[in-house]
């Protein structure tokens, strides 16, 4: 025996892990007699530790990627981390705040350095947790979003879309967050609704004609208005579009202008225009060559064209000006307003739109071919319907500003001559300026947006630009696994950027997870307090229980509810395929096991066999349609039920037989399902299944590197091995009949049965007699003339004499105190009901009640009495 009596994930996992790797099974070569099949990592934030999004995440891939392995791909699962720009440059600028220092005191290149080394220190520990959970990649290939292969490909890739007009430089409205200093694309902005007012403000015609009354939710913004716009079908405003309003407490005129972008059913009709501070009226100031002036500085405190609010943060300008228009009488009305507020998806704080310099990639010639290739099914979502979510922002995409004014992260490969303005992008520093020479040169202080190289992910892990013969053959990867909340952070930007670059799809398929929940099926949160820690459900109850927990029933997509009573029930499955491992190992030890298929099956054992085969046709169905949750719940109901509830039982006569023989083949048939199973199971549960499949006799090398189960067409369904069900139907039914009628197991029992089967029951009588504990069976043309129990099955009729089925001494006792109890409460009714003052005094309702307490009570008694006459009698 090599299994302890007590399953033990601590005591073998990290054994086995590190053999894995010690023999290189993750590491695949470039075998062109193979097919590849390659999975590229969700690279985790190196700020990061593992959460159970990760652990689902990861699962899954390593399912996919342990089951393509099996099957004999040349399988590459590239794992890597990303740099986090933003978030990874918070922690060190804390990090400086806590010794008193800021990152411009300690310089860019000292801040670089101690990134890098932040990164060294911190950096791999999501790794090492990740491959606690058992997950197969090649380490050898890790990817870092800032190493030397994937810098040059970013690089490689900014100029060429710069070549082509892809990637211009100009003053847009981008969305800033004050905290983190840094611009953000639309995919960083998180909209939450909150409760805000509307401020009706009035604005006077300059030549104090009257006025007309704006609605806003950011007063402060007011001070860079350089025009209010009406719908021009507004007949409240028909005559006044032309005119012009005096800018309140600015004191500067603003013409009215026809726009219709203004919703006429919003507020009073008639909306200011700040181009500097939203985008919408960004565009309307195109569209009327308005002026654009911004009021507001980097760090969300008021500039100098915002006149006295000068130095004030945005929200203490926004009560001053709201006190100083109600001083002057121009505050007409303020209401509550729910609306959606921006906010920073690093930080929380709420965002700025703000016009700015920046870098940006013009999105409608890339999102073209992208929306195309999942039109035409080239790149398939699982399931379909996250195609909306793709689509409707891909569909309504604006230009993507990739510009970051941080440190951490590629710097944008930009120079800017400081004697004539030229602009040079390309890939290596330039010595000196192409259009005037000069040498006076520096280079753009900012960095590239963190998803502009993840997008590339597919191809600079794999080498890109470089053609590399790893690229040629692993890309494109086939599947991405991926939460449906980076869809359009990570997703969409990955298949424009395959297409744009590599000339075809970074995938053919991708398929989105859902969200793992609490018990309660609230979202896991530090501010809720209840995230559950992976790591700490390993420690507690091994890697295979979680990743049971996270897989079995799940469909594509669904989230899950993560509960301590799941991972209890995952536990309890790992329990029981270690108990079966031990029976085989017990009853194996010492036995000299026949080769499998040199003898005569038993019926138990073809109906196993038959059964075995559907589950194995049925899980590689789900598998190749990536339904892992929907594989993973009936290879829990085969194990559970079918293996060990039914044929280890069924196995039990013949192994306590003395037939050598017989016990020998129930040997063989037992190992060979058993390893079956152990290899259907391994890419879900790897760890339990390659502990046990290295206890078995006659173990060669790992689980892993054995073939995937396929169906074999010796053991397809037959009219023998569905006949089986015939039998166990009798056996569930008798099972059931004895407790219901309360009747012990050890019991023995006689069965009288009726069926057209009774011959193919009579040759496998022994299973009757044994799992139902019969002592007698006998075959019938008629029911019996005593009384018995009738059990009416598919396969016919059984009949169980009462008298065995009752103690008829215990029975008799039991009635008679209850035709005790019956005779004394109708006694006590009828008295009742015969007493006048009863009668007279009892409201009516009471005394209704009372009779039909007689009626039951004198039925109840006609039924004990019957039961005394069937059963005592």
């Amino acid at each position: 025996m090599k299994l302890p009596k007590s399953f033990n994930p601590t005591s073998f996992e990290g054994r086995i892990y590190s053999n894995w790797s010690k023999q290189g099974y993750f590491t695949p070569a470039v075998d062109k007699t193979k097919e590849p099949f390659c999975i590229v990592m969700p690279p985790p934030n190196i700020t990061g530790q593992l959460h159970m999004g990760h652990a689902c995440n990861n699962t899954l891939q390593d399912i996919f990627i342990r089951y393509k392995r099996m099957q004999g791909y040349s399988t590459l699962w590239l794992p890597g981390t990303d740099h986090a720009s933003i978030a990874t440059e918070v922690k060190i600028v804390e990090e400086l705040k806590k010794e008193g220092i800021t990152k411009e005191q300690l310089g860019r290149s000292a801040f670089l350095q101690r990134a890098f080394e932040w990164k060294e220190k911190y950096g791999g520990k999501i790794v090492e947790q990740l491959k606690k959970l058992g997950s197969s990649c090649d380490w050898s290939r890790e990817a870092f979003t800032m190493d030397e292969r994937c810098s040059k490909a970013v690089v490689h890739v900014f100029v060429k879309l710069y070549q082509k007009g892809l990637i211009y430089r100009g003053n847009r409205i981008i969305n800033w967050c004050p905290d983190c200093k840094t611009a953000l694309s639309d995919a960083e902005v998180e909209h939450n609704s909150q409760e805000g007012h509307l401020w009706y403000i009035r604005y006077p015609f300059a030549d104090n004609s009257g006025y007309i009354t704006v609605a806003t939710t950011r007063p402060e913004t007011m001070l860079g208005d350089t025009a209010v716009a009406v719908n021009p079908t507004d007949k409240r405003y028909a005559g006044s579009i032309g005119k012009s309003l005096r800018l309140p407490l600015m004191d500067r005129i603003i013409p009215i202008i026809g726009d219709e972008y203004v919703e006429k059913e919003f507020g009073t009709g008639a909306v200011k225009i700040t181009p500097a501070h939203d985008p919408n009226d960004f565009e309307v100031g195109a569209r009327h060559n308005l002026e654009i002036i911004r009021v507001m500085n980097d760090d969300g405190t008021m500039n100098e064209f915002a006149g006295a609010y000068q130095g004030l943060d945005r929200y203490a300008a926004r009560k001053k000006i709201v006190a100083d228009l109600q001083e002057q009488g121009l505050l007409q009305k303020i209401e509550g307003h729910l609306h959606s507020v921006g906010e920073c998806y690093r930080c929380a704080s709420p965002v700025e739109p703000i016009v700015s310099l920046q870098w940006f990639v013009k999105m409608q010639p890339l999102a073209e071919p992208a929306i195309k290739a999942v039109r035409n099914n080239t790149v398939k979502f699982l399931p379909k319907r996250f195609e909306k979510t793709y689509f409707n922002w891909m569909e309504n995409i604006k230009d993507w500003c990739i510009s970051r004014q941080l440190w951490w992260g590629h710097r944008i490969p930009a120079w800017y001559c400081a004697e004539c303005g030229e602009i040079i992008v390309q890939e290596h520093a330039p010595v000196k300026c192409p259009k005037c020479q000069s040498v006076k040169l520096s280079q753009d202080e900012g960095v590239l947006d963190t998803w502009f190289s993840s997008a590339l992910w597919p191809f600079s892990t794999l080498g890109y630009p470089e053609k590399t013969e790893e690229l040629k053959y692993f890309y494109p990867t086939d599947v991405l696994i991926t939460a449906y909340d980076i869809i359009f952070f990570w997703v969409a930007r990955m298949i424009f950027s395959g297409i744009e670059h590599m000339g075809e799809i970074p995938f053919s398929t991708v398929l989105i997870h859902g969200i793992v929940r609490d018990a309660q099926g609230r979202k896991m949160s530090k501010s809720l307090g209840n995230g559950i820690d992976p790591l700490e459900i390993i420690d507690k109850y091994g890697a295979d229980t979680l990743r049971f927990c996270l897989t079995n029933g799940v469909a594509p997509g669904g989230d899950l509810r993560f509960s301590e009573e799941r991972a209890e029930s995952a536990r309890n499955f790992m329990n029981k395929v270690w108990n079966a491992g031990r029976f085989v190992l017990i009853n194996a030890e010492g036995q000299q096991i026949p080769e499998f298929g040199t003898f005569h099956l038993t019926a138990a054992d073809k109906w196993l066999l038959s059964k075995l085969n559907d589950l194995i046709a049925e899980v590689n169905r789900n598998l190749k349609r990536y339904e892992a949750g929907l594989a993973c719940q009936k290879i829990y109901d085969f194990v559970w039920s079918e293996f060990c509830d039914w044929y280890i039982e069924l196995a039990k006569p013949a192994l306590n037989s003395g037939d050598k023989s017989l016990k020998q083949n129930t040997l063989s048939v037992l190992l060979y399902a058993f390893k079956i199973i152990l290899k259907v199971m391994h890419p879900f549960t790897p760890f339990i299944t390659e502990e046990i499949w290295q206890a078995l006799p006659s173990a060669s090398a790992s689980i892993m590197t054995k073939k995937y189960p396929i169906q074999n067409a010796k053991f397809k369904r037959t009219a023998e091995a569905q006949a089986f069900e015939g039998i166990k139907d009798i056996i569930k039914a008798i099972r059931n009949k004895r407790a219901e009628m309360d009747v012990a197991p050890s019991r023995p029992l006689t069965l009288y049965i009726i069926s057209k089967e009774s011959s193919y029951l009579t040759k496998n009588i022994i299973y009757i007699q044994k799992l139902a504990n019969a002592q007698e069976v006998h075959f019938a043309d008629s029911a019996p003339a005593q009384k018995c129990a009738q059990i009416v099955l598919p396969i016919g009729e059984v009949y169980i004499p009462l008298g065995e089925l009752i103690d008829t001494q215990k029975e008799k006792e039991r009635l008679d105190k209850e035709l005790k109890k019956t005779l004394a409460e109708i006694a006590r009714s009828e008295n009742m009901l015969g007493s006048t003052g009863f009668l007279s005094k009892a409201p009516a309702h009471l005394i209704e009640a009372e009779r039909e307490k007689l009626e039951k009570n004198k039925q109840l008694l006609t039924k004990i009495k019957a039961s005394m006459q069937e059963h005592i009698n």
